[in-house]
């Protein structure tokens, strides 16, 4: 039965790494564009939930429209951050952008918790209805299928946004050189601000499918996620889109497997130690390359 019980776990991993996936592609896009880890992101990833768990349960939308309606808003939500906190800081210290992004992230949680109150919330079983499905001895749920499903899509869609549409290519630009960008015309404050949109957008609908997965919103949720997607970035090398997939991917799996064979005790201090691990044994990441700093 042993490798029952790891066919199962993989299935579970792949289906919890796909929404870290989504999460990590917000911290290495921004990232890649104007070199900052905007821990905040997390937080956008809650208010995601709750803006899905609203649509869905105080304006009666099904999944899909709710899941539009929640991007839509979580990207909203990212431009103004951009704009009122982080803009402002382009040329400061990085230290102080740091500080900046901590801070954001408090205040988002603490007005979340405000608006919404500090107790738990669910989203109705009628968000999607669960289905078993058997292969033999090995159970799969078909909200597995469809939170892998979407996650994917979203990937593909970001993909085609990024390389085969002007403002992707705007995007790159802006990533390789933001002085050169500006002098061929390119608005680099309109980039990023659309930057932080798609990354805010992605996050939104990673919450809807943990809050659906989970059936369990509250304002601190993005916390811990955050963090775990932060290292699964830096872990597929920060900056680097394909990395932030498979360092997404590569976290839930083996966060299921230390719950499956170990114990659920070690199931959050397993992201912290591949975090160490890799910045001691390869700190650009598995696709990352070693770039010397200029000073």
């Amino acid at each position: 039965m042993q490798w029952q019980v790891l066919v199962a776990q993989l299935i579970n991993g792949i289906a919890l790494g796909s929404t870290y996936a989504l999460i990590a592609l917000g911290y290495t896009m921004v990232y890649g564009i104007i070199r900052l880890i905007n821990f905040a992101h997390g937080d956008i990833f809650m208010l995601g939930a709750y803006f899905g768990l609203i649509a869905i349960t105080t304006l009666n939308l099904s999944l899909i429209p709710a899941l539009i309606l929640s991007m839509a808003a979580a990207a909203l939500v990212g431009i103004t951050l951009d704009r009122i906190a982080y803009r402002p800081l382009r040329q400061s210290p990085r230290i102080t952008v740091l500080i900046t992004a901590i801070g954001a992230s408090l205040l988002i949680q603490s007005l979340a918790q405000l608006i919404f109150g500090a107790d738990f919330r669910s989203y109705p079983a009628t968000a999607i209805p669960i289905k078993i499905i058997r292969m033999g001895s090995v159970i799969i749920t078909n909200r597995q299928i469809i939170i892998f499903g979407t996650a994917i899509l979203l990937m593909i869609l970001l993909h085609l946004i990024v390389n085969y549409t002007k403002l992707g290519k705007a995007m790159r630009a802006v990533s390789m050189d933001k002085e050169a960008a500006q002098l061929m015309g390119i608005n680099v404050d309109r980039i990023i601000a659309f930057t932080f949109a798609i990354g805010s957008a992605l996050a939104a609908a990673a919450g809807i499918l943990v809050g659906i997965l989970y059936n369990s919103v509250d304002p601190y949720m993005g916390t811990l996620p955050g963090l775990k997607a932060f290292v699964a970035a830096v872990l597929g090398g920060i900056g680097i889109i394909p990395g932030a997939v498979i360092g997404g991917f590569l976290m839930g799996i083996a966060e299921n497997l230390v719950v499956a064979f170990g114990s659920s005790t070690y199931r959050d201090a397993v992201a912290f130690a591949i975090l160490i691990l890799i910045l001691l044994i390869k700190p650009s990441g598995l696709l990352g390359k070693r770039v010397r700093e200029k000073v």
